[in-house]
């Protein structure tokens, strides 16, 4: 293609060019060439985006912006973000053990910014979604797009698509499920992002749509659900719940219908996920969650899972339903010793996100 707009152009040129002065301007002719070119058709080519080789993992994808804010994608176990960073600052919890990943050993490793299809009780064990081999392409600036296998047990396929931002840390993170069975599917969005330890989650609390009498469950076990648990490590504050650090029983469950919430790290940036909400709609899991944080112990699992939940979607054979999580990182500072996070001022940072 480049061959022959080289050609066409130097051929018009030359039409249009007296002799005279041809042999005396050729040189600048085919300089001029080459400036317009490198500024047209070259200016087209993907910026942002770059294979890279990431702990044992090759050929991940590299995204990358102005603003410093770098995020790697990798194919090898499972779709996943496997570093989401700020200035150099991991926010994604990455297990040692990725380290020792080789493409001949049954090791899995499953740590990092991980997605999921719900409803937790109802999945089957869907292993090429999880931990399979993907495909991975970079699909323009700053993009880039996961494919799994079919899931024969599940009846779909997963795409994942994600576009950071070009000035911001925003990362756009859409997972498509494609049902490629012959039967209508019922799944929904299920976010399982591990984020460093230590935070403190945030959760602002919709009065409004107001099912749990505490503002959230808590789960003891696999089979027993606390519908008025009380735990010193989780507070209400004006509208929003705090969650200090892990309670006494890691799993979480929340009603809020806000779109957003956040996880204050101690590496004084905070984390916010948002993303679309449904009221009138049916969400599948037991307890109708449409967000779930689980924060075990560090010496248990050194990370907080922060899990947004999507409504159940019925997906025809042939067709897809898709669910849209956006992440930020912001500054905002861990509090010190007997200080209190200023909850109203992460809101107002929150706002404007969505401006």
């Amino acid at each position: 293609m480049h061959n022959l707009l080289s050609s066409a152009f130097l051929t018009k040129a030359y039409s249009i060019i007296s002799p005279k002065y041809l042999s005396m301007y050729k040189k600048n002719i085919i300089l001029l060439f080459f400036f317009l070119i490198g500024n047209t058709v070259f200016s087209d080519e993907i910026v942002g985006a770059k294979r890279i080789k990431f702990l044992n993992y090759p050929n991940c994808i590299e995204l990358k912006n102005s603003s410093n804010t770098v995020v790697v994608l990798g194919h090898h176990v499972g779709g996943r973000v496997l570093s989401y960073r700020q200035d150099g600052k991991e926010s994604l919890f990455i297990g040692p053990n990725e380290k020792e990943w080789q493409p001949d050993n049954n090791k899995k490793p499953s740590s990092a910014g991980r997605f999921d299809i719900g409803p937790e009780y109802l999945i089957p064990k869907r292993r090429e979604l999880w931990s399979g081999v993907w495909e991975s392409e970079i699909t323009g600036k700053r993009s880039a797009r996961l494919i799994s296998k079919v899931s024969e047990d599940a009846g779909i396929r997963l795409i994942r698509e994600f576009t950071l931002a070009e000035n911001s840390s925003h990362l756009i993170c859409t997972q498509i499920i494609k049902n490629e069975s012959s039967k209508i599917q019922r799944w929904c969005h299920w976010g399982r992002m591990f984020a460093i330890h230590g935070g403190i989650g945030i959760v602002p609390l919709t009065p409004d749509h107001k099912r749990f009498p505490n503002g959230y469950i808590m789960m003891r076990g696999r089979d027993e659900m606390l519908i008025l648990p009380e735990d010193p490590m989780i507070r209400k504050r004006g509208n929003f719940l705090e969650i200090l650090g892990p309670p006494s029983e890691p799993k979480l469950g929340f009603d809020s219908f806000a779109g957003w919430f956040a996880y204050q790290m101690p590496n004084d940036l905070a984390f916010i996920k948002t993303y679309k909400t449904y009221p009138n709609r049916l969400y599948g899991e037991i307890a109708g969650l449409t967000l779930s944080i689980w924060y075990p112990k560090k010496d248990w699992v050194p990370a907080c899972e922060l899990e947004p939940i999507g409504p159940m979607e019925e997906i025809k054979p042939g067709q897809k339903a898709s669910f849209t999580e956006n992440w930020y990182l912001i500054d905002n500072p861990y509090p010190n010793n007997n200080e209190q996070l200023d909850l109203s001022l992460i809101q107002s940072k929150v706002e404007k996100l969505n401006q």
